[in-house]
């Protein structure tokens, strides 16, 4: 019971620290910005807004909370070993990296190149005696590389859980400009959580009490221990334009678990063989490296989804709250026809539309292929279209070029790229 009350007791103190830290209100500012240029653009290509930027904001900082909470729970029983400084420097590193590009702004590559100049630091002597960078390179070598490459698995698989359960609720339906400059729909995938932690560490002389238990990596909390709040920013970005939104967010976060097991276990392999910090910190570059390479192999190969088909229409995305999401119309299905009149363009819909202006029939195409019928009464008010957004075709207005961001570019609004059907500019 005594611990129960310690652990409560400090746990309310490093949440005192979480409300004044700034980085924590940094990271809330960030998602709430970058939701409300998703939410333009939306309008911007559709005129209609899919997303509700209030619901997305409080969704994302309640998980992050949970999520947060959660990885400071399996980390009391793991151990860690940090300093103050070391995460200073990690903060220092991380806004260093994401000047060359956003998604750089992640633990994986800011503690990977520290493990790896810790291993080189490590060998050569006196490095910490040079007068102007002795002291930092002296905490490099001091650091617990092994603890602060377990964090970042586990917070790797916290992203992957969050990104299977809510990864697709955030996903944007796009026009993209294909190769030979080909107009297809796509969708961007795109989350960030802002995760508060709150870690375990040891005190020397802070204390008298002990933890009663054992942590992984052995670190000694006998003569003290407390709880070190800091914030974390975790988030993924990917683009799909073969896969529903749903089946690409399960395919990378099972990816970004699988990287977090494998870390986890180099990580603690270094903890216990000094050698194996090289080869650790570099897989955990190299690893998150791979996963992009290979979800953007993977869509390369396969063939767009988002074209319409002989056979009709098809649905890039459905309004929510429309008169298509009452009747049940799903992404990637495919209009044949409206009211007996068989489309072949996007035209044509609003000639089958005018045939019965009060009333609509519709014959569908499922993704199995199967034809299903619909009918539904038109309201006065209600979206001209039935609230279906159509795959786009060559006489699309606008479309989106993706293209890689460094930090200023970010802020100029060019991490999507709105251009001009016509002129092929951006916007």
């Amino acid at each position: 019971m005594d611990l129960f009350a310690h652990l409560l007791h400090r746990f309310w103190l490093a949440g005192l620290q979480l409300l004044i830290n700034p980085f924590y209100y940094i990271g809330i500012i960030f998602i709430i910005l970058q939701y409300r240029k998703q939410i333009q653009l939306e309008r911007k290509l559709f005129h209609t807004r899919l997303h509700s930027l209030l619901d997305e904001s409080w969704r994302t900082l309640l998980w992050g909370l949970i999520g947060g909470f959660s990885v400071s729970v399996v980390m009391m029983f793991v151990g860690v070993s940090l300093q103050q400084e070391a995460i200073i420097l990690l903060w220092v590193i991380s806004l260093l990296l994401i000047l060359a590009r956003v998604r750089f702004f992640c633990l994986a590559y800011s503690v990977g190149i520290l493990g790896i100049a810790h291993a080189i630091l490590y060998v050569i002597p006196k490095a910490g005696d040079l007068p102007t960078v002795g002291p930092v390179i002296q905490l490099i070598v001091d650091m617990d590389i092994p603890s602060l490459l377990v964090l970042v698995a586990v917070l790797h698989i916290l992203e992957g859980l969050l990104i299977a359960w809510q990864g697709a609720r955030m996903a944007s339906p796009l026009f993209l400009e294909a190769r030979r400059g080909r107009i297809i729909g796509g969708y961007q995938l795109q989350n960030f959580w802002p995760v508060p932690l709150f870690m375990l560490v040891p005190l020397q002389g802070g204390s008298t009490d002990s933890l009663p238990w054992n942590t992984l990596l052995g670190v000694d909390f006998a003569s003290g221990w407390s709880f070190m709040a800091f914030p974390v920013m975790i988030g993924f970005t990917a683009l799909t334009t073969s896969r529903l939104p749903v089946d690409k967010a399960r395919s990378t976060a099972s990816l970004l678990v699988l990287y977090g097991l494998i870390l986890f276990g180099f990580a603690v392999a270094a903890h216990y063989w000094s050698p194996m910090v090289a080869v650790a910190a570099i897989l955990s570059i190299a690893l998150h490296e791979a996963i992009i390479w290979f979800s953007e192999w993977q869509e390369s190969k396969k063939t767009p989804m988002y074209v319409h088909s002989p056979r009709g229409l098809t649905v890039l995305a459905v309004i929510p709250g429309s008169p298509a999401a009452e009747m049940g119309i799903q992404v990637n299905e495919i209009i044949h026809k409206i009211n007996g009149y068989k489309l072949l363009n996007k035209s044509d819909v609003h000639t089958a539309m005018q045939i019965h202006s009060a009333f609509c029939k519709l014959e569908v195409v499922n993704r199995q292929g199967e034809i299903k019928y619909l009918q539904r009464a038109i309201f006065s008010g209600e979206h001209y279209e039935l609230g279906i957004i159509l795959a786009p075709d060559q006489e699309a207005m606008y479309f989106v070029g993706m293209k890689p961001a460094h930090l200023f570019t970010y802020l100029r609004n060019k991490f999507i790229d709105l251009r001009s059907n016509k002129s092929g500019k951006p916007l």
